[in-house]
């Protein structure tokens, strides 16, 4: 069947994702499809379909790209930026979880102990203690400078 999949789409990833999805489909109809007289056949339909919702989803998508233009020319990141995102590498990952959620997504210390599944108090101490080893990796950097600037 990967091999009908691939011949198909053209793409091994593509092709194991959807004959993935064909083997789930008719795990889930098994009842129906076990008394079919032929359910390899109606495995490769479901494949064929999937195939071609693929491509139509893909020519949408090539469409929009094209009425959308050309992506904005993005200059190099900073050195500020280069400097922040080393010293963000250094740091926990709850802690650069915690700050990047904060400052980039704007997310109040309860929403984030609700999405990390920990207390306001643990997501409280991993903002602070992220802040301060920021300010101590960057030394140019205040822990305040951090808080209120968003830096983090």
């Amino acid at each position: 069947m990967l091999r009908y999949g691939y011949a198909v789409v053209g793409d091994h990833t593509e092709a194991q994702d959807l004959v993935q999805e064909a083997f789930a489909r008719a795990w889930r109809h098994w009842r129906k499809l076990s008394d079919h007289p032929a359910p390899e056949a109606w495995v490769r339909l479901v494949v064929a379909r999937l195939a071609a919702d693929r491509w139509r989803r893909l020519r949408g998508w090539r469409a929009a790209i094209a009425r959308a233009g050309p992506p904005d020319v993005v200059r190099p990141p900073g050195e500020d930026t280069v400097l922040l995102v080393g010293a963000l590498r250094q740091l926990p990952a709850a802690q650069r979880q915690a700050l990047a959620l904060h400052y980039l997504f704007d997310m109040s210390v309860e929403d984030i102990a609700r999405e990390t599944s920990v207390p306001t108090g643990t997501v409280k101490s991993w903002l602070s203690r992220g802040r301060s080893r920021l300010a101590a990796l960057l030394p140019d950097v205040s822990p305040e400078e951090v808080e209120v600037t968003g830096v983090a």
